[in-house]
């Protein structure tokens, strides 16, 4: 079963569907397929090192930073499905012109954890599909996404595409240069044994979060076992390993940046739309869910608890004990 078969039949079980969303979700696995190409070649055809620019949310860019950007663009731009385009990349939103206007809204990091690109550390993409609502004042919230996911450029290259209500995997056949289907509709354990943060943070961060991980660390409940740390820098390489092996991913707020660090619209919400999809949960504070955040900024930044369900209740439980927020399960 390949992508673009799956995408088809897919399709066909929705009698109103037109095909723009198949079209859009090819393309874009052909821009993937492009990225994974030039991932490979790095090394080798000077893609290495900085563009000597710093992207829209103040990140140093890398030349594959550039490429990859280019290539999604172009591809997207090309399929006629978009509307409108937001890139990490990119300074504001990208309108695409009447001739080749779709319906849809898409918002994506082309090439997420690119500082570790020359230590051949797994890096990845991230994509949300958006309906475009033309009457809608505003950026879209994430229940209106439509599909989301995210291509891992690791050992193999991997695309988890959630849509129509299923999580499913695809690993790129070299040989035949088509994504295979490897695991149908995933789903997440409620609980895990890994918690995922970076630690050199440990400072910053506010008294809840300190509490969680200790708690982790070094279990007080008889017969408990301590987590296993699991820290790449790279969240779609740490979001994979939670989403496939169960446990949490931590990027809370700290002292130094109250309002977290990754980007609500191409990072945390289509990652906390798979997960969801997968059976697992993504918050950003007790009661307050990633998909549910009302968005104000392209580039607007939230702080993200999200994996397997009994993880991500346990954390938020911390924070209400601590500052009296009423949680919701």
């Amino acid at each position: 079963m390949t992508l673009t078969r799956f995408l088809i039949g897919e399709q066909r079980r929705i009698p109103s569907a037109t095909g723009e969303l198949t079209t859009l979700l090819n393309a874009l696995q052909t821009a993937i397929k492009s990225v994974s190409s030039a991932v490979r070649k790095a090394g080798m055809t000077n893609l290495f090192g900085l563009a000597k620019t710093k992207n829209a949310t103040g990140d140093d860019v890398k030349r594959l930073d550039v490429l990859s950007n280019e290539l999604f663009i172009n591809m997207l731009r090309s399929s006629f499905t978009c509307h409108k385009m937001i890139s990490e990349e990119n300074d504001d939103i990208m309108v695409i012109e009447p001739a080749k206007a779709g319906k849809y809204f898409i918002a994506f990091d082309p090439l997420d954890g690119s500082s570790n690109i020359e230590a051949s550390v797994s890096i990845g993409s991230i994509f949300a599909v958006y309906r475009h609502d033309t009457t809608a004042a505003g950026l879209p919230k994430g229940d209106a996404i439509v599909a989301a996911g995210y291509a891992l450029y690791g050992s193999a290259t991997v695309i988890v595409l959630a849509v129509n209500n299923s999580v499913n995997c695809f690993m790129l056949d070299p040989a035949i240069g088509e994504f295979i289907l490897t695991e149908p509709n995933i789903r997440m354990k409620p609980r895990g044994t890994i918690y995922s943060v970076n630690e050199g943070y440990h400072a910053k961060w506010d008294q809840a979060m300190k509490n969680y991980v200790e708690s982790k660390k070094y279990p007080k409940k008889s017969g408990a076992k301590a987590y296993s740390s699991r820290y790449v820098g790279s969240m779609v390489a740490d979001m994979h390993r939670t989403f496939k092996y169960g446990g949490i991913f931590l990027y809370p707020s700290t002292t130094d940046a109250p309002n977290g660090k990754l980007r609500l619209l191409y990072e945390c919400n289509p990652m906390a739309y798979v997960v969801e999809k997968a059976g697992g949960k993504a918050m950003a504070a007790p009661g307050v869910r990633i998909l549910d955040i009302n968005p104000t900024n392209i580039h607007q930044r939230t702080p993200i608890f999200i994996g397997s369900a009994e993880d991500v209740d346990e954390i938020m439980e911390e924070y209400v004990k601590l500052k009296g927020i009423r949680t919701t399960r």
